[in-house]
């Protein structure tokens, strides 16, 4: 997806996550309860629980709250129930669909799921169908001008990988996943403003639609970030940006 689409995606989610606050707490407390099973407590030593810590604070959840389900994680309670499962399809104009869940029941997750795809033009694929295509990248929105020689430095000193303009006033830094916590805290020290971070699944190649198939893919796409067990969906659509106009 190009720069603009990609962040304006971003910023479409968000919107909508505001106005959901509670499913989107209900995801956050599922992350940091299976980060904390998986990696343990300590937030300094655990890259997955920090950025769902990180995620946590954006979304102005009570510390306590964020407390509690780490504690849930660590002390082996509610994690051991929940499943990390990957799903895959296609979406109207054969756009490939990656979506990560958190599950304690196979059976309505997929049924739910299925449900999606097919109310709105979409298949399920079989496991390894669209997964091919995509790879785990780190992504900062820096409020920066990417000819910031500063700014610059600090991003491939720490493990940047690629460094791209994003309309002239935002730059967006991408990284191995592994090292984006890292490399944000050095950005922020060195002064500079993030305005968004996330791994991401992304492709190489993405396939560019006209308004109306943007329109049916960002229906699935929200139909399906609207079930509970589902924690992110990723697609290769590159979308009109007509449909993230006010």
């Amino acid at each position: 997806m190009a720069g603009h689409s990609k962040w304006a995606n971003i910023k479409h989610r968000k919107a909508r996550q505001d106005a959901k606050r509670g499913a989107v707490f209900t995801k956050i407390i599922r992350e940091l309860t299976v980060a904390a099973k998986d990696g343990g407590p300590v937030i300094e030593d655990n890259p997955r629980l920090r950025l769902a810590h990180e995620k946590a604070l954006s979304a102005n959840m009570a510390k306590d709250t964020i407390n509690r389900a780490i504690q849930r994680g660590a002390g082996g309670q509610e994690g051991q129930n929940l499943e990390e499962v990957i799903y895959e399809g296609y979406a109207p104009g054969g756009i490939a669909v990656y979506i990560k869940t958190l599950t304690d029941n196979k059976n309505r997750t997929v049924s739910e799921i299925r449900h999606a795809f097919t109310k709105y033009g979409g298949n399920l694929g079989t496991s390894g169908s669209v997964a091919y295509l995509f790879e785990a990248k780190g992504k900062l929105l820096v409020k920066s001008d990417a000819t910031d020689e500063k700014l610059y430095e600090v991003a491939i000193e720490n493990g940047a990988d690629d460094i791209n303009d994003i309309d002239g006033d935002k730059t967006e830094i991408v990284c191995d996943p592994k090292n984006i916590s890292g490399l944000k805290e050095m950005v922020e020290k060195s002064g500079f403003e993030i305005e968004a971070s996330e791994i991401v699944m992304e492709t190489e190649n993405n396939i560019s639609l006209d308004e109306e198939q943007s329109e049916k893919n960002m229906k699935l796409t929200d139909a399906l970030e609207d079930l509970d067990d589902i924690q992110e969906v990723f697609t290769n659509a590159d979308l009109d940006e007509s449909v993230f106009a006010e």
